[in-house]
């Protein structure tokens, strides 16, 4: 039987990327599997998916500490830290980013098997520990010999939650038919004078994992990418 390698998480845990999920390919599902392997390119070898996230502010203070001024400067950095763990952790192991990238696996599903999502009213993942304050940042496929994870065992927070805050501060009444609208939502985003262009104030209302809120710099970040996405699309 083989022995399975050390998962050496001081580099990425470092600058805040500190969640990870391990799967052996031929473990997950078919649909899933199916579309792994089609990612995949001569001469690697699929044998594990490496999932791997943030939750909280560390990462957000990493990336401004780089002074990263590209487009994406998350996702520059996210790429630049998991191509330097390989280099100085695995470099006998060859590996593909298929996230950041045109990657079409659905991160949320894969979320789902390592046990960080549940689907919160607003559409964001979230977690007991962390709220919605975590995403998904890096999916890598490497020849890798990773002892796989175990699903993280939690219940869905929302359930037990006594606070209808999210709704009720959803200045879009997109919750009124007891089921998210992103249409209202989209909509209320266009308009002049929204107060959810830079941020989502659902979102920043629920109590879950407040803790961790992303600062605002970050809020900002992320809803103004969004809103200029929706400018684009819709």
């Amino acid at each position: 039987m083989e022995k399975f390698r050390d998962f050496d998480d001081t580099l990425l845990n470092s600058v805040g990327l500190n969640r990870y999920a391990i799967f052996d390919i031929d473990k997950l599902p078919a649909k899933i599997a199916a579309e792994v392997r089609a990612q995949s390119t001569s001469g690697l070898a699929c044998r594990q998916l490496i999932l791997i996230g943030h939750a909280g502010r560390k990462l957000w203070e990493s990336v401004t500490a780089e002074g990263i001024r590209s487009a994406h400067p998350i996702d520059d950095f996210t790429v630049r830290t998991v191509r330097r763990w390989f280099e100085q952790c695995l470099p006998k192991n060859t590996y593909k980013i298929l996230y950041p990238g045109t990657q079409t696996i659905g991160l949320q599903g894969l979320g789902q098997l390592a046990g960080w999502h549940h689907a919160s009213p607003f559409m964001v993942g979230i977690d007991q520990a962390w709220g919605t304050w975590y995403a998904y940042r890096a999916l890598v496929l490497a020849d890798t010999a990773f002892e796989p994870s175990q699903p993280v065992q939690s219940d869905h927070p929302c359930t037990t939650c006594n606070h209808t805050r999210c709704v009720t501060n959803c200045p879009a009444a997109a919750f009124d038919a007891e089921k998210f609208e992103l249409a209202k939502c989209i909509a209320y985003r266009k308009q002049d004078g929204s107060g959810c262009k830079a941020t989502c104030l659902a979102r920043v209302s629920c109590p879950v994992g407040s803790a961790h809120r992303y600062c605002d710099e970050q809020i900002r970040h992320t809803y103004l990418g969004s809103m200029r996405a929706i400018e684009r699309y819709y």
